[in-house]
C-alpha cells in the first residue's frame, strides 16, 4: 500500500482543525486525569475562585503550548524534530483536557481570549521554526522552563485542600520538564537575550489577564 504524503495544504487544514478543537472543542486526553484519584472537596468561594483563576491560567498555557508546537512542527525541516514537537503537542492536549475538566468542576470557564492566545502563539511558533530546528528546539526549552516555574508557583499558592488541581499540576510539571530535557538532548540552541525576557514579560501579561478573563 502506498502511503500518501501530506501536502502543504493538507498540513494547513490539519492545523486549522487543531485550532478549532483547541479553542472551541473538547480535546480528549490520551491518559487518565490525575485529579480523578483525589477527593473533590468543597472549597469556600474565595478558594474556589482562586483555584479557578490558576487553572484558567494553566488552561491558557496549554492552548499557547499547543499552538506553539503545531506552528513549529508545520515548518520544521527535520522529520525527527517534527515528530518530537508533535509528541509534545499530544501531551499538551492531555494537559488541556485535564485543566478544562477541572475548570468545569470549579464552576468556571476557560479564558474568553483563547482564540487570540492561540493565534499569537501559532505565529510565534512558525517564526521560531523558520529560524531552523536548533532555534525551534531552543524555543521549546525556554518555554517549558518558564512553564515549569509558574507551575511550581501555582503548586505553592493553590488552596491546601484542592488535591485534585494539585495532582494535575504535578503531572504537568513533570511532563514540561521532560519536554525541555528532550529538546536540550536533541540539540536545542540557547536563545539570545532579550528573547527569554520578552517571553517572560508576555507570560506575566497573559497570566494577569487569564486569571480573571
Amino acid at each position: 500500500m502506498t502511503v500518501r504524503q501530506l501536502t502543504a495544504f493538507d498540513r494547513l487544514l490539519a492545523d486549522a482543525q487543531n485550532a478549532l478543537e483547541t479553542v472551541a472543542g473538547a480535546p480528549r486526553a490520551a491518559r487518565p486525569n490525575p485529579g480523578d484519584a483525589e477527593a473533590d472537596v468543597v472549597l469556600d468561594d474565595v478558594e474556589r475562585r482562586h483555584a479557578a483563576g490558576l487553572m484558567r491560567i494553566n488552561h491558557v498555557g496549554e492552548v499557547c503550548a499547543q499552538a506553539l508546537y503545531v506552528g513549529q512542527a508545520a515548518v520544521a525541516r527535520d522529520p525527527a524534530t517534527r515528530a518530537q514537537l508533535q509528541a509534545a503537542a499530544q501531551e499538551e492536549t492531555d494537559h488541556l483536557a485535564w485543566c478544562a475538566a477541572r475548570l468545569r468542576e470549579l464552576d468556571s470557564r476557560p479564558s474568553v481570549f483563547n482564540p487570540l492566545w492561540y493565534a499569537g502563539s501559532y505565529a510565534i511558533g512558525v517564526a521560531a521554526g523558520l529560524r531552523g530546528d536548533g532555534w525551534n528546539l531552543g524555543f521549546v526549552v525556554e518555554t517549558e522552563r518558564q512553564v515549569e516555574a509558574h507551575l511550581e508557583e501555582h503548586l505553592r499558592t493553590l488552596p491546601a485542600a484542592d488535591a485534585r488541581s494539585r495532582a494535575i499540576l504535578e503531572v504537568m510539571k513533570d511532563d514540561e520538564a521532560r519536554h525541555a530535557d528532550h529538546a536540550e538532548a536533541a540539540g536545542a540552541k540557547r536563545l539570545p537575550p532579550p528573547i527569554p525576557t520578552l517571553m517572560a514579560t508576555a507570560s506575566k501579561l497573559m497570566k494577569a489577564v487569564a486569571y480573571r478573563l
